[in-house]
């Protein structure tokens, strides 16, 4: 089965064909980066402009990159939650006109779902044991920083996430802090290879590395704005060096990521989970990946990284998450709305090895 995937939710347009879930006949993806770099972050009704703009030619591109024709396709999916609603909406309406003037079947996909089923995309062999369960899958990007434990029937529970600030966010807002551009995840990772992660103390909130114990209720929750103003009142007025400001990154970005990391690691003891997911754009940092390998050895817990093209926003994930919900029969109308939000309740995972649908 070919499913088109279409995905909009904030400042990339991409457009996917996958056959059966995970072979990628064809994925494109255009960018707006560079658009909104000069705002220090996405403006909505601009990133809706450009999506009415490359939506159309950069779907028409990946036909013909896959060689094939729309005739060919058996099924419609479209991101419809979490994002952006001017910027969903473009995806959303586009793919409505496909469906409706083809007669295909639609569907709409959670964002924050599919970058979870992003890392089995090379290898949906590991969806099929039911060993592998239950799963801890750790979404990390600009807009999530939550855990998610998924059992193999399906049922998924948000153990913890973000009283603030995700990681990305706070990356982003310590670049634009230091003058240094946007994205600043991969600034900062750049410029603090050269720098002494030990130089600057900032701070783990809810993590007890201040000596004052995390209330049992955020054990599994983030924060992120704390260090954020500690950043902020650690270089004002201050002119650094090149030396000086690696170390203040390599600092900054060390205290990021080892919270994602300790709290994951808690949160796979204490749930006994046999394998760890690490998904979202944040899961392109070299530190942090390095991290969840190293302790993932001692802990004896397998790791599935997500490739880095399946990490950022992609179709990829769109198209083959929809086809796990196409097989049980699941499908939506025409009159499916969009969301800015995750629901407050996250539904059951159609990749899981016993998942049984409800329709």
């Amino acid at each position: 089965m070919i499913v088109l995937g279409i995905e909009s939710s904030c400042d990339e347009t991409a457009a996917a064909l996958l056959r059966d879930g995970h072979e990628v006949l064809a994925s494109r993806i255009s960018s707006q980066i560079k658009l909104h770099a000069a705002y220090g972050g996405v403006i909505p009704e601009l990133a809706a402009r450009e999506h009415l703009k490359n939506i159309s030619p950069l779907i028409d591109a990946t036909f013909a990159q896959a060689g094939i024709g729309l005739q060919e396709v058996e099924a419609l999916a479209v991101t419809n939650r979490p994002g952006l609603i001017p910027a969903l909406l473009v995806g959303n309406s586009y793919a409505k006109g496909l469906a409706l003037a083809n007669r295909l079947p639609l569907l709409g996909v959670n964002h924050f779902e599919a970058h979870i089923y992003a890392a089995f995309l090379n290898q949906p062999g590991l969806l099929q044991n039911p060993a592998n369960f239950p799963l801890l899958a750790l979404v990390v990007s600009g807009g999530h920083t939550a855990l998610v434990l998924v059992q193999a029937e399906g049922r998924a529970e948000l153990l913890g996430s973000t009283l603030d600030d995700a990681a990305g966010e706070a990356l982003d807002k310590a670049a634009k802090i230091l003058n240094l551009g946007y994205p600043g995840g991969p600034i900062i990772e750049r410029l603090a290879k050269n720098g002494d992660p030990q130089s600057y103390s900032f701070p783990r909130a809810l993590s007890g590395a201040s000596g004052k114990a995390t209330p049992r209720e955020h054990r599994f929750n983030f924060s992120f704005s704390g260090v954020k103003t500690a950043l902020l009142y650690a270089v004002k007025e201050r002119r650094l060096n090149e030396q000086q400001l690696a170390d203040v990154l390599a600092s900054y970005q060390a205290a990021v990521m080892e919270v994602l990391l300790s709290k994951s690691m808690a949160a796979a003891e204490e749930y006994k989970v046999p394998m760890l997911c690490l998904c979202g754009g944040v899961a392109c940092n070299g530190y942090l990946r390095r991290r969840f390998q190293e302790e993932c050895q001692k802990q004896e817990k397998q790791l599935l990284l997500a490739e880095p093209a399946c990490c950022t926003d992609n179709a990829m994930m769109v198209a083959g998450l929809a086809w796990h919900y196409f097989k049980h029969g699941l499908q939506d109308d025409l009159s499916l709305p969009v969301y800015a939000r995750l629901p407050e309740k996250l539904p059951k995972f159609p990749f899981a090895p016993e998942f049984q649908a409800v329709k």
